[in-house]
């Protein structure tokens, strides 16, 4: 087993590197990389990104999304979590086996004080308490296993980031499983920094003293690759919210120039219908301005660009863009 150095805590980069490794490094060794993000939501490949995050913390709190390949649920990172990687050969005994890789982790956090057991299908508990959760990827003869361990993460940051307001989402992506969660320092023995630990970790996952010996640096060649898979996918709204399967919503505020109500469904991230109703008053029939909606992206940015096109202030009297924009999205 060979680490791979990597000190970024950019996700964009960060999932791009696993991508890469998995699909370009040498097949015949097995890789470990111990990785932070900073603030970031990680959404799973086959989940409805707006279901599984609070748009309003996320922006106001600048806080990445990011789209990852594997599947399962969305997970918060920020710098008191610890992300794992394991690149294997897949081979029968690590299809869909999340303990051959989770068992590691237990194994080595004994060391620490920290009393952890496999919980479920894929995550590791304390008391009951999550603090970990996995997921895998497949490629080839290769797989991905990869998952989190909260150190000493912000928990009403992950509740806040990751806490959807009550309006009505329909879709058939695959919804994160809502787990009471809880960081392993209060657990620890002895008090250690998370770059202490990030060492120590893994020192005991390669069993090897000299493990930094065997450690790989990513050379000019291999960074220049991941960032280019980092530009053409990880970087692009098209991948991280667009990849979205379709979805149905229902949103709903009043404002001082009445209540406005929104129904509308979006197919390959792009808006495929909508209703607009409400007890509002306004010059134009919003027919026109639902035409106008129709077949464009549902992106913030791209929506007030075309809002600010058109003589907005003739559709709704006393609703600003701004309002439509917050009913919209948030």
């Amino acid at each position: 087993m060979i680490s791979i150095k990597n000190e970024c805590t950019d996700p964009h980069f960060n999932l791009a590197l696993e991508e890469y490794a998995v699909k370009f490094l040498n097949l015949e060794e097995d890789y470990i990389i111990l990785w932070q993000n900073e603030p970031s939501v990680i959404i799973g490949r086959n989940q409805n990104t707006i279901e599984e995050i609070n748009p309003k913390f996320i922006n106001e709190n600048n806080i990445n999304v990011v789209r990852r390949l594997s599947g399962g649920g969305a997970v918060y990172h920020d710098f008191g979590n610890l992300n794992f990687t394991f690149i294997v050969k897949n081979n029968k005994d690590v299809v869909s086996n999340f303990r051959k890789f989770t068992d590691p982790i237990i194994k080595a956090l004994r060391n620490f004080g920290v009393l952890a057991e496999f919980s479920g299908r894929n995550d590791i508990t304390i008391d009951g308490k999550k603090f970990s959760g996995n997921a895998q990827y497949y490629f080839g003869e290769r797989l991905l296993h990869h998952g989190t361990i909260l150190f000493n993460s912000d928990l009403t940051v992950v509740q806040d980031a990751l806490n959807v307001k009550p309006e009505k989402i329909e879709s058939k992506g695959v919804k994160s499983v809502k787990s009471r969660v809880t960081n392993i320092y209060p657990y620890m023995q002895n008090k250690i920094s998370i770059e202490e630990f990030k060492d120590t970790l893994l020192k005991f996952l390669i069993e090897d003293e000299n493990y930094k010996e065997k450690e790989y640096v990513l050379t000019d060649k291999d960074l220049a690759s991941i960032r280019e898979l980092m530009r053409k996918r990880y970087s692009l709204w098209e991948w991280n919210y667009g990849e979205s399967p379709e979805f149905e919503i229902e949103k709903n505020k009043r404002f001082a120039g009445g209540k406005l109500d929104l129904r509308f469904n979006v197919k390959d991230g792009k808006i495929s219908s909508i209703k607009i109703s409400g007890d509002f008053f306004g010059k134009k029939e919003v027919t026109d301005l639902e035409n106008l909606l129709v077949h464009h992206e549902y992106k913030e940015s791209s929506i007030k660009e075309l809002l600010k096109s058109i003589d907005f202030e003739n559709y709704f009297a006393a609703i600003s863009i701004d309002d439509f924009i917050e009913c919209m999205f948030y």
